[in-house]
């Protein structure tokens, strides 16, 4: 039984290695750096899907793997497309751009290096969605539906934080101001919350809740929320975002930050002096 999770992870070590190289000539020739994240979320769509439905001994996939696949490959088809719409709109992405401007000359290695790492990290994404497709037991249970509300409820929010951002970045009025309502009132990157999400209904699904545990390969399933939360809270998620919005809306910003949360939905702060609207 180990071997098969070894041999997993070599598999999927090894795809996302090649998907994200691709990832990189598609950056390099096109010099869009927005195509990263379109070919990183299909990838984890392709791979996750794949490994989720990979027969083991000849035996043709159960339930639980047909809707284990079914979930990565939808949240990768929503999300995926959305930032390929975004993308083909845009002409770099700022993020990355930051990095290329700092990088100088060197940026065609370092930003290979940076894709590799972004593929090798993604690596516990992929597996947790492989050690839940592979829970022993053919029938669903309350915890797999569970999982599906969990994920769909990551889906659903994250769809919706999308389209209050472009609703209100597509309102000629708002040029130049700091989005703050709907969800974005109560969290200032409430996608990035949702997108995190909807990486527990894995842990939910692979879990067992008999003591002793008669499936310990689950609680690997659990690195995925807390390196996504990782990533987007630390890395390359929240941190370049704010600067880039600090440098653009300045003390906007600032005031939004100081009434709203980083990441976490809750209820805005109430600031002294406020003074009425600072969006």
């Amino acid at each position: 039984m180990t071997s098969l999770y070894l041999q997993a992870l070599v598999l999927i070590a090894v795809s996302l290695s090649v998907l994200m190289s691709l990832a990189w000539v598609v950056q390099q020739r096109t010099g869009n750096s927005g195509w990263v994240d379109t070919i990183w979320t299909f990838s984890l769509g392709i791979v996750g899907a794949g490994s989720a439905l990979w027969p083991v001994a000849g035996a043709l996939p159960n339930a639980r793997q047909w809707l284990v696949a079914a979930l990565v490959a939808i949240w990768s088809v929503r999300l995926g497309s959305h930032i390929a719409v975004r993308t083909a709109g845009i002409s770099d992405d700022p993020r990355y751009a930051a990095f290329a401007k700092e990088w100088g000359v060197s940026s065609p290695r370092k930003m290979f290096v940076f894709l590799q790492n972004q593929g090798f990290g993604s690596i516990p994404l992929v597996f947790a969605i492989f050690v839940a497709s592979r829970f022993p037991s053919d029938a669903l249970r309350l915890q797999d539906y569970l999982g599906v509300m969990i994920l769909f409820a990551g889906i659903a929010g994250e769809a919706l934080a999308d389209k209050q951002l472009k609703t209100f970045r597509t309102d000629l009025a708002n040029t130049g101001k700091v989005c703050d309502i709907g969800l974005w009132r109560w969290s200032r990157h409430p996608n990035y919350f949702f997108e995190w999400l909807g990486w527990i209904a894995y842990p939910v699904i692979a879990l067992s809740l008999d003591y002793p545990p008669n499936y310990p390969w689950g609680f690997a399933t659990l690195l995925a929320p807390i390196f996504m939360y990782w990533i987007l809270r630390h890395v390359t998620g929240v941190p370049p975002l704010e600067d880039q919005m600090l440098k653009s809306r300045g003390d906007r910003y600032r005031d939004y930050q100081a009434r709203t949360s980083v990441f976490f939905p809750l209820p805005p702060r109430e600031l002294p002096n406020a003074g009425g609207a600072t969006s």
